[in-house]
């Protein structure tokens, strides 16, 4: 490596690491893991100290999940609806963490900065659903540690190839500056076309609350599917009335309690209706053809001033498919 890169990661190297993975925890697109990766290497060069830039970076990961935490404690399931619709990632969103939380239990926060689209979501759904502060910071401080160590010792180990390949990067000079450029630019660009393709897929038609409640006032009996997971329905426990709980890891299963002669309404309470949308599409899929998803789902119905009902936090049977019904 020149003496002039050796000489600016060596004044600069601890600012611009932390400051990477501050951003990186809170949610924008900054290559974090690799830069500690590069970083480790430095250090096992001496060119900066492992032991500064450990705790730095496990620092900022403290920083940016406390800060998530309570934004979760404070606004509660809204502040995860809000990082779904602007992520980048929206098959790995709200409906997808929940189930791993309840899968893994609170202990997904040790894992959580290793899995994409469950590094941001984690904290504030920790804070959400209440999980103590110390028993967060306990896990949180954890899974920072284990992150940021690994990437710093992976650094450290192939320090050498890493050495090599910034050795040609100075070499190249600016082609290479303008190819690491292009190749962040086209990371970008793919993952808004993929979210483009994503909400794309989930076009279809959908029923309005007021239409939902006028078909239930004449006396048409729809099915309504509520396909929020178990947390989800835990940090909103209202439900629509007659509504049956089918999250959407359990519709395959579901799918033959089903009639086919009648309205089926899916909601979730996720932006896009995107749950509600795929688990729509599966149950067409399979012959199903009277099913539209809520067009904004708990939220518009709740919002429209409908009468709601207790949680059913167990998933019924199929005697639980409901009657014929009138809203009073």
């Amino acid at each position: 490596m020149s003496h002039q890169l050796i000489a600016i990661v060596a004044q600069y190297g601890l600012l611009i690491v932390s400051l990477s993975v501050l951003a990186d925890q809170l949610g924008i697109p900054v290559p974090a893991y690799p830069a500690l990766i590069v970083a480790g290497a430095f250090a096992g060069r001496g060119g900066l100290g492992l032991l500064p830039l450990f705790l730095l970076s496990v620092g900022a990961c403290l920083v940016a999940d406390s800060a998530w935490y309570w934004l979760g404690g404070r606004f509660g399931i809204r502040v995860l609806r809000t990082l779904c619709r602007i992520s980048l990632e929206p098959d790995s969103c709200v409906s997808q963490t929940q189930t791993r939380f309840e899968t893994w239990g609170v202990s997904a926060l040790l894992i959580a900065k290793f899995v994409p689209g469950l590094s941001i979501i984690a904290p504030p759904l920790a804070g959400a659903m209440r999980i103590g502060w110390i028993r967060f910071r306990a896990l949180s401080t954890g899974g920072a540690v284990l992150w940021a160590g690994s990437g710093l010792v992976v650094g450290v180990l192939f320090a050498p190839q890493i050495d090599a390949v910034f050795g040609y990067l100075q070499r190249v000079g600016r082609i290479a500056a303008a190819a690491v450029v292009a190749m962040l630019l086209l990371y970008l660009l793919y993952k808004a076309f993929d979210r483009a393709r994503f909400l794309r897929h989930l076009r279809m038609a959908r029923i309005s609350v007021s239409d939902l409640y006028d078909l239930m006032q004449a006396g048409a009996a729809p099915i309504i599917i509520d396909t929020r997971s178990v947390t989800a329905r835990a940090l909103e426990p209202r439900i629509i009335p007659t509504a049956i709980h089918v999250p959407l890891k359990d519709v395959a299963q579901r799918v033959r309690e089903l009639p086919a002669d009648r309205d089926i309404i899916v909601y979730c309470a996720c932006p896009n209706e995107a749950s509600a949308a795929r688990v729509a599409k599966i149950l067409m899929s399979h012959g199903l053809k009277k099913v539209r998803p809520l067009s904004g789902g708990l939220d518009a119905w709740i919002a429209a001033g409908y009468r709601v009902d207790s949680p059913v936090f167990s998933v019924p049977g199929p005697s639980a498919i409901p009657d014929s019904r009138v809203l009073p």
